[in-house]
């Protein structure tokens, strides 16, 4: 009879709860947990996947290095000691900030890497630090910032109880929710319509979420910013704003009228191509109902106008009554606070402190945008990037003008890779360091808690045994940090004490001292009683957080910060038509949220997915037919893919989705290259970005389609 564990899934932000049968060390089923209180017995082919993970031959299980075109397994001492000796090399010759750092996204889906890379990043004294935050989410940190004085007080829609419910895009169908911790999503979107409520969406490519929706509306690329300060203009000079209760604490109003005037329906409706009617029919709705929530994810942020689009969802929430309100948009209550005592997200001000060496793009929470990764690493002089430490990450594939990025890793001095895999990019490094794989290691979603539509708590211990000599990714990290601490002897002899100190402590000690300092320890909601509780602990429904829960330095909400408001500027000169030729845009599936999925059979199985989508207005004018091959071409690169014509996408917008591309060589990924397809960041543009805060803008790539 096998024994059933039960665990939490680690592979997307829905924190969806595990029934995992074992036979010895074997896995012998993967099902929900019925009994899980937030997922409610939820899951999708990713967490079938995790067994796929475990047993899969080209997971690395012990540290190698690059010997020639061929991988020697080496021990840890040794593997150690030649990172140590790498590291110090270059910082030696060139300086701190030759060494530079990427956290990938798996990062904060580990609750090693979440607490011990940061610690690593800042013991090497460098300012070039890069992660996958500034591919994907740096907009929304920065409007919650401006707007309630930390990056992480970003507010979820509350979607078990509101009655409407409009996207800008956001595909939550297929990615399970993001900056919304919400498992089952589909399930929570059908029952918004089944109480008699509305979902409305507002993007590109009429997406799975579009057919649980009552409305679609096509919307070009990179123009959501536009279309959302018209929505902003028409509550406003229709007089439909009423802030409710946030009213008391919320300063800007008036400035914010009058930097949304000029973007009337009319005048951002061609650009937009959304009818001047339908953005004023919708801000009327959202102004009328009694709990409403507006929701954008990366179609707002992964664009030229992301800072501004961002601001401005947020703002139409607060200025319509449905900020920090039941069924609007709320401020989670977690178990574990990361609003306290700083960490990688730190207090208000933690942007722009200093710029990239060549571009002078802008620093946020010690970090720079990872477009400039690659320019850091060609462009002589001080401070050239000359050595890289990459944890979870595979930039080459998930990052813009991945092939350029790809050219200039290949040129560094050292490169260690702490990742289980030989992938696109760690298939250049010197040595990696493969931590144990997410059922081998306690878990705790640090981050994911606070952005979840309910607060709940959960502690799940490793359900698997790790092979002998194996180590987890926070004991990797804290070794490294001994070790490569700069600065003067005490400095790294205090970094030594407390590596020593957390070594003993371990994530577990570290978890159950923080619950001790949360908001339910009075409550007795410790560590041994979330041990107790292999299904999690309810916490509650959202509550109305604010003022308290506030960081502004006036304890009140800014609607019309100043850096935003300017940046309305740059926006109004984009009203013109849109430009001719083609806007390409990402997508992603339910069975692939990173590229190491693709090396599982059961999630590449199938219909070849790696296809560009085009309407069928556009092939037809291009004498392009179904499933024929194209060449896609951007000003960074080309790629040839099948087409798939559907008028599923908008007129004059294409799709690729994002984390293909395995078919380089060195990369030891067996069922991934069988399935390579092509890279969407070998199209993508590295100097295409946010102006106002550095993010990468993916969305709206021009680019010519033709036959092969």
């Amino acid at each position: 009879m096998p024994e059933r564990r039960f665990t939490t899934c680690p592979l997307c932000e829905a924190m969806c709860g595990l029934a995992v049968d074992l036979e010895g060390q074997q896995i012998v089923g993967i099902r929900g947990d019925t009994e899980d209180h937030f997922s409610r017995g939820h899951l999708c082919p990713k967490a079938v996947a995790l067994q796929d993970l475990h047993t899969d031959p080209d997971r690395l299980r012990t540290p190698v290095k690059r010997v020639g075109d061929r991988w020697e397994p080496i021990g840890w001492d040794e593997a150690f000691a030649l990172v140590t000796d790498g590291i110090r090399r270059v910082q030696r010759t060139h300086g701190l900030d030759a060494v530079a750092t990427y956290l990938g996204n798996p990062t904060v889906h580990s609750l090693g890497g979440a607490l011990f890379a940061p610690g690593l990043t800042k013991a090497l004294g460098t300012k070039n630090r890069y992660s996958a935050t500034s591919v994907d989410q740096l907009p929304h940190h920065l409007a919650a910032l401006w707007m309630f004085g930390h990056p992480l007080l970003i507010p979820i829609p509350d979607l078990d109880r509101t009655d409407l419910l409009v996207i800008f895009g956001a595909n939550p169908a297929a990615s399970n929710g993001s900056l919304m911790t919400a498992p089952d999503v589909s399930k929570r979107l059908k029952e918004i319509r089944a109480r008699g409520g509305r979902v409305l969406l507002f993007d590109p490519r009429r997406t799975e979420t579009a057919a649980l929706a009552d409305a679609h509306h096509f919307i070009r690329p990179g123009t959501d910013a536009l279309a959302l300060a018209a929505m902003v203009h028409t509550v406003l000079a229709e007089g439909l704003a009423k802030p409710g209760r946030v009213g008391a604490f919320t300063d800007g109003l008036e400035a914010l009228r009058a930097a949304v005037a000029p973007f009337t329906p009319e005048s951002v409706e061609e650009r937009c191509g959304v009818a001047a009617e339908t953005l004023r029919a919708v801000a009327r709705e959202i102004a009328a109902a009694p709990r409403a929530a507006v929701y954008g994810r990366v179609g707002v942020s992964m664009q030229e106008y992301g800072g501004l689009a961002c601001w401005l969802i947020t703002a139409l929430n607060v200025i319509t009554g449905h900020c920090d309100e039941p069924g609007g948009v709320m401020f989670t209550n977690p178990a574990i606070d990361i609003l306290q005592g700083g960490g990688s997200y730190g207090g208000r001000g933690r942007f722009a402190r200093w710029k990239s060496r060549v571009r002078g793009l802008p620093e946020f929470a010690g970090e720079l945008p990872v477009a400039a990764l690659a320019e850091e690493m060609e462009t002589p002089g001080r401070g050239q990037v000359r050595a890289l430490i990459t944890h979870a990450g595979n930039p080459v594939l998930s990052t813009p003008n991945g092939a350029r990025l790809d050219r200039a890793i290949a040129q560094l001095d050292f490169y260690v890779a702490i990742d289980f895999y030989v992938n696109a990019t760690t298939r250049h490094a010197h040595v990696i360091l493969p931590p144990t794989a997410g059922l081998e290691r306690d878990q705790y979603d640090l981050v994911f808690h606070a952005l979840a539509i309910r607060n709940t708590a959960k502690f799940s211990p490793a359900i698997l045994t790790p092979s002998p000599g194996a180590r987890p990714d926070w004991q990797i990290l804290n070794t490294l940090t001994a070790r490569l601490t700069t600065g003067s002897w005490w400095r790294r002899a205090r970094a030594k004490a407390q590596a020593f100190v957390l070594g003993r402590l371990g994530v577990r000690g570290m978890i159950a001292k923080a619950l001790q300092r949360g908001p339910y320890a009075r409550e007795g909601l410790t560590l041994d009683r979330l041990l107790a509780a292999p299904h999690g602990v309810d916490l509650g429904a959202l509550t109305p957080m604010l003022p308290a829960r506030l960081r502004t330095e006036s304890g009140r909400i800014d609607l019309a910060p100043s850096a935003l408001v300017a940046d309305l500027g740059r926006l109004a000169t984009s009203v013109a038509a849109a430009p001719e030729t083609l806007a390409l845009i990402g997508r992603r599936a339910l069975r692939s949220n990173n590229s190491w999925m693709h090396n599982s059979e059961r999630l590449v199985r199938g219909a070849d997915r790696c296809t560009l989508l085009m309407h069928p207005d556009d092939a037809a004018s291009r004498s392009i037919a179904d499933g024929s091959e194209v060449r896609v071409r951007s000003r960074t690169g080309e790629v040839v893919a099948p087409v798939e014509i559907t008028d599923a996408m908008m007129p004059g917008v294409v799709s690729l989705p994002h984390g293909w591309g395995h078919a380089r060589p060195g990369v030891q990924l067996r069922v991934a290259t069988a399935h390579a397809g092509v890279s969407i960041n070998d199209l993508t543009d590295d100097q295409r970005v946010d102006a106002l805060t550095g993010n990468a803008a993916f969305s709206g790539v021009r680019v010519e389609v033709g036959r092969v």
